[in-house]
């Protein structure tokens, strides 16, 4: 942190406004997504997009310094700003907020120069979901008590976007009647990696879209558990989406994690824009919304979104997202193979030529090289885990 103390002290300085007082023009909305909701809600609808991760499991093309959301992995639109994109119609210009860690503030500023730099909050430290998600509600609450946010991780891939709009419009709908609402994925296969969420009775639909009351949060679960999930059909990968009225998600915070809400009271009242703001956030718990609140309240419920959605999490889970060959291979960059099929390749600097392989990963950048089988993607955090105890932090 020493050596960046000078960027992010700039940072703060630059930071000059609370969120209450931001005036940036705002994005054109695209034609055809007025609705009589719309018309009349625009203005309270807000989005805060979470952009701090890491994204090791993309390594070696993402890095500490440069991480998956902002890498243009599936279009020529990095993941930060398909994210924006997705919801430019929605929400306008000023009311969409970006949180990351500060080191990232200038990537954000760059990749989208549409948003105000008091828009882009700069963590010191990570410290989960829960705090940005809190500060946001709180520095909203003083300019508009009707909002409704949108929380947005910023690495997913849905290249339905006309699905996910609508989808964001009827949980709209459902927050506005104080639930907290979470987009639900339906699963495709018994994935062990994620959270599930399991649906109980129906609610009111929205939108054309079924709504259930969540009835429980489960943890990411063994392979025999998830086959059973898979098969009963009322199980929702949590895709860590989530909207909800400002208002109703303090009452949370304060029924459920009152500690962090008077610590986030306090950051609150000391502004954003001084050396007192780094020093309360450090001194935050580490909290997930998942843990926090939402296995906590009471008025939860999930909405299917059907919209080929992806968190993008591991190399292998990008080929499923890409075009391929004549031989199944996913191929970015040049490439000469002979009797390989249904790999992944990416290169930028130079030929790579490949002979008898399989289901495999090969990943080549200026400093580095990984190549392992596509069924040990998830195992690359192993790597970056190793790098770290090597202190090999020239290729982290």
């Amino acid at each position: 942190m020493a050596n960046h103390s000078g960027k992010l002290a700039n940072h703060q300085r630059g930071v000059s406004k609370k969120l209450a007082d931001v005036d940036v023009p705002r994005t054109p909305q695209v034609r055809g997504m007025s609705t009589s909701f719309m018309s009349t809600s625009i203005s309270h609808l807000y989005a805060i997009i979470l952009a701090g991760g890491s994204g090791t499991r993309l390594w070696p093309r993402s890095r500490a310094e440069h991480p998956k959301q902002f890498l243009d992995l599936v279009s020529e639109r990095t993941m930060l700003q398909e994210t924006y994109d997705r919801i430019a119609p929605l929400v306008p210009a000023q009311n969409v907020f970006v949180t990351t860690s500060w080191r990232y503030v200038d990537d954000v500023c760059a990749q989208l120069p549409y948003l105000a730099k008091a828009q882009i909050i700069g963590e010191s430290e990570g410290r989960g979901t829960a705090p940005p998600a809190a500060l946001a509600a709180l520095l909203l609450r003083e300019r508009d008590p009707d909002a409704i946010t949108f929380i947005l991780p910023a690495d997913h891939v849905i290249p339905n976007v006309k699905a996910f709009r609508n989808t964001l419009i009827a949980a709209a709908k459902i927050a506005n009647e104080n639930y907290l609402v979470t987009l639900g994925i339906t699963p495709t296969f018994a994935e062990t990696g994620y959270g599930y969420i399991e649906a109980g009775e129906p609610l009111n639909d929205a939108q054309g879209i079924r709504v259930f009351r969540v009835r429980r949060f489960l943890e990411k679960p063994t392979l025999e558990t998830a086959q059973t999930f898979l098969q009963n059909g009322n199980y929702f990968w949590n895709s860590g989406i989530f909207v909800w009225r400002g208002d109703t998600i303090l009452a949370e915070f304060s029924q459920h994690m009152p500690r962090l809400y008077a610590q986030m009271e306090a950051i609150v009242r000391v502004g954003l824009n001084t050396p007192s703001f780094s020093e309360g956030w450090n001194a935050l718990p580490n909290e997930t919304l998942d843990y926090g609140i939402m296995e906590k309240a009471e008025r939860v419920a999930v909405i299917p979104l059907n919209a080929g959605w992806s968190d993008v999490g591991s190399w292998a889970a990008l080929f499923d997202l890409m075009k391929r060959d004549e031989s199944n291979n996913a191929v970015q960059g040049d490439h000469i193979g002979v009797d390989t099929n249904a790999s992944l390749i990416y290169t930028t600097k130079r030929l790579i030529a490949t002979i008898g392989l399989e289901n495999m990963i090969v990943i080549d950048t200026e400093d580095a090289l990984l190549i392992c089988p596509k069924d040990r993607a998830q195992d690359v955090k192993k790597i970056v885990e190793e790098l770290k105890a090597r202190k090999a932090n020239e290729y982290l």
